[in-house]
């Protein structure tokens, strides 16, 4: 019995994550555009078909001269839309600053580390994936309420005379999205600074530069690609985020995430629902790409 060639092994093993990536993200994508290119209709699924093939190549053409773009114009003149995408915006741009300031030093720390202890560092940052994320924001939901740990151990301590109002603010989204996606932040940056040649921050300093110096002239931008993919893991998910502002954030709080819920189970609008969900994926990848590129100039300048 012949074995299979190593080239044909190798194409296999090559189209498998395509294969995945067709299945799971281009087939699902493509139903949900389908979905925004509807009508809202009071029947189950409530929204009229399209791209229908049960009436052949005619259904199909009739399909295509049928196909609205009202639920993407009416996404773009619907104030609450706009305020809620830049909403996302600023609360996944400021997480991503505040998990960067918080990660950076972790994670320089961990590598500063001897080297017996690094593996028990990461392991600390990876064990809160071991619990439910849902879990962990409702433990989140425990300690943060005004009769919750942190006020009655401030209370305790007579820092404070009255509970905190931090629960169903925007502190308290924050919080639970800095605390959620500080693992995505640590490890790349981990990944970058564990390989850094550590001595051409002695040789900076040999040749005058004060640390603080070193570490801007040499140390960062060394780490600039475990920045940028840090950033990016973290600033992509929070953009749509809907458990952190759900349970932390309070009835009040606008976001994405929230807006497309409300649309899908709440309105039953799936048209519009997946407009909305088509032009939240639009927004993202305009980052991602950018990720590419520079990852990609990277790799050409260590070759």
């Amino acid at each position: 019995m012949s074995r299979p060639s190593p080239s044909l092994l190798s194409r296999v093993v090559i189209w498998v994550p395509y294969l995945w990536l067709l299945a799971l993200f281009l087939a699902p994508f493509f139903i949900v555009f389908k979905i925004s290119l509807s009508q809202t209709a009071i029947a189950m699924p409530p929204y009229t078909p399209t791209f229908g093939l049960s009436e052949g190549w005619e259904g199909l053409k009739n399909a295509f001269n049928s196909l609205s773009f009202d639920n993407y114009l009416w996404v773009f003149g619907d104030p609450l839309y706009v305020k809620a995408y830049l909403s996302s915006l600023k609360f996944a741009a400021i997480s991503t600053v505040l998990a960067l300031l918080i990660g950076y030093p972790l994670a320089y720390g961990m590598t500063r580390a001897p080297e017996n202890l690094r593996t028990i560092f990461l392991m600390m940052v990876i064990l809160p994936f071991w619990t439910s994320f849902l879990i962990r924001i409702y433990a989140w939901v425990a300690i943060l309420k005004p009769e919750g740990l942190l006020n009655q151990f401030l209370l305790s301590l007579g820092i404070i005379k009255q509970p905190l109002i931090i629960l169903n603010t925007d502190l308290a989204i924050y919080i639970g999205i800095v605390y959620s996606y500080l693992p995505f932040m640590v490890l790349p940056l981990y990944a970058a600074l564990e390989k850094m040649d550590h001595s051409l921050v002695e040789a900076a300093q040999d040749l005058g530069c004060t640390p603080i110096k070193a570490f801007w002239k040499v140390t960062f931008p060394l780490s600039l690609p475990g920045v940028l993919a840090g950033s990016m893991l973290v600033f992509i998910p929070a953009v749509g985020e809907f458990v952190v502002p759900d349970l932390l954030g309070g009835s009040s709080t606008l976001m994405i995430g929230k807006t497309l819920w409300a649309e899908f189970f709440v309105n039953r609008d799936w048209p519009v629902a997946s407009a909305v969900a088509i032009l939240l994926l639009l927004i993202l990848v305009l980052p991602i790409v950018y990720f590419q590129r520079v990852q990609a100039k990277a790799r050409e300048s260590e070759v």
